[in-house]
Formats: C-alpha cells, sequence, structure tokens
C-alpha cells in the first residue's frame, strides 16, 4: 500500500529521486512554450482592461427577468449611435453595462432606456462614472510598485543568500509566472481590475516565497560541497527540490483549493466580478508559482554555477573516484531518470560529467619534483661531500 508519508521520506533521504535537474532540457521547453504562446495572447488577443483602466460610463440593474445581453446592447444603441456597449450577467438576476464615456443627459437616457428596456423601475438601475485620467493613474502606480517591488527582492535576496546567482534566478522565475499569467487573461478574456492587480501583487509574494524555501534548502546542501566526497552540486542541488517536493506540493494544494473555491462561486454561481478577478490571478499564479520553484529556478540556478572553478574541479575529481570505485553513485534509485552518460552515473551526475569533459582542463600546479617522477625521472638524493 503506497504511503504517502514513506514516499516523502523517501525523497528528503535520498532513497528514491526524481530528475528535477538532469531532465532540465525538458522543462526549459515547456516554460519557453508557455511564455511563447502567453505572449502571442497579449500581442493577438490582447488584455481586456476595465472601466476602471480605459474610462467610461457603468450602469447596473438588478432583479431582471430577462437577463438576455442584446437587449441591453439594443437599449444603448438606440440612444447613442454607434456607442459600444459591455453587457455582462451579474448572478441570477443583475445586469451589467459598460459604455464609453457619457455626458449627463446622454446617462439620463440611457438610464430611462435600459429600466425600459429590462422592464424594471428606472430607480433600480444605477450608474456610475470613470474618468481615464483615473485608470492612467491606477497603471502607473502598479507598474512603479512592480519596479519597485523586483528592485527590492532582488537586492534582498542576493544579500540573504550571498550570490547574485540566486537572485537572478528566482527574478527569471517570477517573470514567466507573471507572463504566464497575464496570457491566460487575455485568452480567458477576463477583465483586468484593480483587483486583478491586487492578485498579480500577491502571486509576486507566494512565487518567491516557494522559491526562497527551495534556495535555502539547496544552500544548506551545497554549502561545503567542494569537500563533499559523496555529490556533485548538481546531485546536492537536485536533492534539495526533492527534499521540498511534497511540502511545495502540499502547501500549493491547500492555497489552491479555496481560491478555486472562490473562482467558481465568483464566476459561475454570485457572478461577483471582485472575486472572480481576483480568485482568476491567484489561482494561474499559484500554479506557476509552484511549477517555476520546482523545475525552473534551481535548474537555472544549476547551469549559472555548474561552471564556476571550484565545482568543475571538484564534479572532475569526484567523478574520477566514482569511475575507479572508490566513491558510490549519489542517488540509488534509477527508476526516476535515466542516466544519459556515464554507467554507473544518476542522471545529476550524468549532465555533471558532460559539463567537466567540456570545462577547460584546470592548469596544473605541479612542482619540478613531481615532474620529473611522472616522466619516469627519479629525483636523486643529494650527496654529502667526502672528506
Amino acid at each position: 500500500m503506497f504511503s504517502f508519508a514513506a514516499f516523502g521520506n523517501d525523497l528528503h533521504s535520498g532513497k528514491r529521486s526524481f530528475a528535477f535537474v538532469g531532465k532540465r532540457r525538458i522543462w526549459y521547453a515547456i516554460a519557453v512554450a508557455m511564455t511563447l504562446l502567453s505572449i502571442l495572447s497579449l500581442a493577438l488577443i490582447r488584455l481586456n482592461p476595465g472601466i476602471e483602466f480605459r474610462g467610461g460610463s457603468e450602469f447596473q440593474l438588478s432583479q431582471v427577468s430577462d437577463t438576455s445581453t442584446i437587449i441591453g446592447s439594443d437599449a444603448v444603441g438606440e440612444v447613442v449611435s454607434g456607442a459600444e456597449a459591455r453587457v455582462t450577467v451579474i448572478g441570477d438576476d443583475g445586469i451589467r453595462v459598460q459604455t464609453e464615456t457619457l455626458d449627463p443627459e446622454e446617462t439620463g437616457e440611457v438610464r430611462a432606456a435600459l429600466a425600459k428596456a429590462y422592464g424594471v423601475n428606472e430607480s433600480d438601475v444605477t450608474s456610475n462614472f470613470v474618468g481615464a485620467s483615473w485608470g492612467r493613474d491606477v497603471t502607473t502606480k502598479a507598474v512603479q510598485g512592480l519596479l519597485v517591488f523586483v528592485l527590492l527582492v532582488g537586492l534582498i535576496i542576493a544579500a540573504y543568500f550571498r550570490t547574485w546567482k540566486m537572485s537572478v534566478a528566482a527574478l527569471i522565475a517570477l517573470f514567466h509566472d507573471l507572463i504566464i499569467t497575464a496570457g491566460l487573461y487575455a485568452l480567458t478574456g477576463f477583465e483586468v481590475t484593480p483587483a486583478s492587480v491586487i492578485g498579480f501583487l500577491t502571486i509576486l509574494g507566494y512565487s518567491l516565497y516557494d522559491t526562497v524555501v527551495v534556495f535555502d534548502k539547496v544552500r544548506e546542501n551545497t554549502e561545503r560541497i567542494t569537500s563533499s566526497t559523496r555529490r556533485t552540486f548538481e546531485e546536492a542541488a537536485n536533492l534539495a527540490v526533492n527534499q521540498t517536493l511534497v511540502r511545495s506540493v502540499n502547501t500549493s494544494v491547500v492555497a489552491l483549493l479555496p481560491v478555486a473555491s472562490i473562482l467558481f462561486i465568483g464566476a459561475f454561481v454570485l457572478g461577483a466580478g471582485t472575486l472572480k478577478d481576483i480568485s482568476l490571478a491567484l489561482f494561474i499564479g499559484i500554479a506557476a508559482g509552484t511549477y517555476s520553484s520546482i523545475f525552473i529556478a534551481t535548474p537555472l540556478l544549476v547551469d549559472m554555477r555548474r561552471r564556476e572553478p571550484e565545482i568543475v574541479a571538484h564534479t572532475r575529481k569526484l567523478l574520477k573516484r566514482r569511475a575507479e570505485g572508490g566513491a558510490p553513485a549519489a542517488d540509488p534509485a534509477p527508476e526516476y531518470g535515466s542516466a544519459d552518460e556515464g554507467e554507473g552515473l544518476s542522471p545529476v551526475g550524468a549532465g555533471a560529467a558532460t559539463a567537466v569533459r567540456n570545462a577547460p582542463a584546470a592548469p596544473s600546479r605541479r612542482g619540478p619534483a613531481t615532474r620529473r617522477a611522472d616522466s619516469g625521472q627519479r629525483a636523486q638524493p643529494k650527496r654529502g661531500k667526502r672528506r
């Protein structure tokens, strides 16, 4: 019988291991494909900005017996010829109509036309006006907040882990999550409202939180990696991802379940725009953040650090000992990955072997006596003078 707790213990101890780092090209290909699809969606379909960003007039009706959107569009067209009206259903008996900016006289006429078309009292129709300048201010502030957030987070991560490479890997994973979230917003046609912006900013923190937890384990496993006789840097980093895998999955599932409930209730039951907008951003962002923290951030870090001279020298030394039978392979569960190169090596170790072979050889520091010994010359002891 499968035991999830035993499975997690096996991952933590290294008894079982998934080749997250060894198969990083597959994860990169998936991430690039999703990113390109999102960029194409943003370029071709484009985002659907809410009235708070584009400005305009908004009318809301309640207790409507017929929720047909065509009725609202025809009513607005009779008053303002050529005006584009966005009509959406809110809940079971609510209607929301958004138009371009109308003057006070046109606003009154549209209210009367909508009340007549849907068979409600004119007092049951509420109208609001949002200026385009307010939307521009919101957009500007959101972009400024994003830039300041990214700058501060990059500096803090670099200072905490004492390396800029972890900061770069975390920020790349973060932008991956943002682009995918924005692209799915364009595909679904959901409106981008201030609630959506709040959701975007929220997933920034969640994505980084998950990535930092994984990186903290990576730092713990690789702190004295050059003196290790068991694992290479790639293998130690891959072990860190496996050790935090159960925690990442559990945290994501616990976070996604209530967000999915809010999204379903907000979008299909209540028709509440604010709940729908913020929950969609959270749902997409949490799912993408979990993927990037496991499959993107740590493999990127390994790619940036595996050619450092100290790591190359340590990997070459350890792989040589394994080839001579002096050190065991680090991953004892080859069923979770295939050794690409090198018999008896884990998938991560095989990738490390490839990197070491492609790396330039370290300069020799041997002295003259050592070179003479290597060439077959035996060093002769110095003899004292005879008296």
